[in-house]
């Protein structure tokens, strides 16, 4: 393996699950090598070995106290790969989705999302949607093909009189968002693009994606949670669309 170097060489050492066990247990306490030995069930002599590749790889480092610690280099490979671990825990879903019109700074975020619910029934994903927007006490915001179903309708008129925020990104061809409300509401804004590459549904307390399919549709199956860095992730998305749309008049 001597020829080997850079990215070729650091997956060629990711790709043993017994050191990928070692960096995940460092990842929380520096450990000695009897420790990890009996963690992961192998003998010392097996757990001296794979800590030497680590240590030759730059991923570790051993301390003066007899422990091993992440290198800082270790570490920032442990942050980077959460995204490769989450694309391969669903790989299914992401073999018939695509991320391709994603922005590439919310591409290279994707790990951010591992600690959501994938859903891929289409009621429980609305259903879910539903009760967001049924719970919400601050803000909500939707970006979507489709209006705001009817029997939903006067739920979402009391939180926008109540003075809850509301905005919702919608196709250019959409001329409305509630088929109820025909007056300009101060607390609702719409704004609208000439396509939508995802669906997002955010409120204050969670939020949900669904990502379109290989042939431009959306099924309407996708990630759905409260988990900060995924809620995050998905209302920056929705604020980094709403900028590029344009306010759509009411009429």
């Amino acid at each position: 393996m001597e020829n080997e170097c850079g990215l070729e060489k650091l997956f060629f050492e990711l790709a043993s699950e017994s050191r990928l066990e070692i960096l995940w247990e460092l990842q929380h306490h520096n450990l000695k090598m009897q420790e990890i030995a009996r963690r992961l069930n192998v003998t010392a002599t097996e757990a001296f070995r794979q800590l030497e590749r680590l240590s030759k790889a730059l991923l570790i480092q051993r301390l003066p106290g007899g422990t091993f610690a992440l290198s800082e280099y270790g570490k920032l490979v442990l942050a980077l790969s959460s995204s490769l671990e989450f694309i391969s825990k669903y790989r299914d879903y992401f073999s018939t989705h695509t991320l391709a019109e994603l922005p590439t700074q919310f591409l290279h975020r994707i790990g951010e999302l591992s600690q959501a619910k994938l859903v891929t029934d289409t009621i429980e994903l609305l259903n879910a949607g539903e009760h967001a927007y049924s719970e919400m006490d601050q803000f909500g915001w939707g970006m979507a093909e489709g209006t705001i179903p009817k029997h939903i309708g006067p739920v979402m008129d009391k939180k926008v009189e109540k003075g809850i925020k509301l905005k919702f990104i919608v196709p250019e061809k959409r001329f409305a968002v509630f088929p109820s409300i025909t007056e300009p509401i101060k607390n609702l804004e719409t704004r609208c693009l000439a396509s939508l590459p995802v669906v997002i549904i955010a409120t204050e307390k969670e939020a949900g994606i669904c990502f379109g399919q290989k042939n431009g549709k959306v099924d309407y199956s996708g990630f759905f949670g409260r988990d900060p860095m995924f809620h995050a992730w998905v209302k920056d998305l929705f604020l980094y669309y709403w900028v590029k749309a344009k306010p759509m008049s009411r009429s």
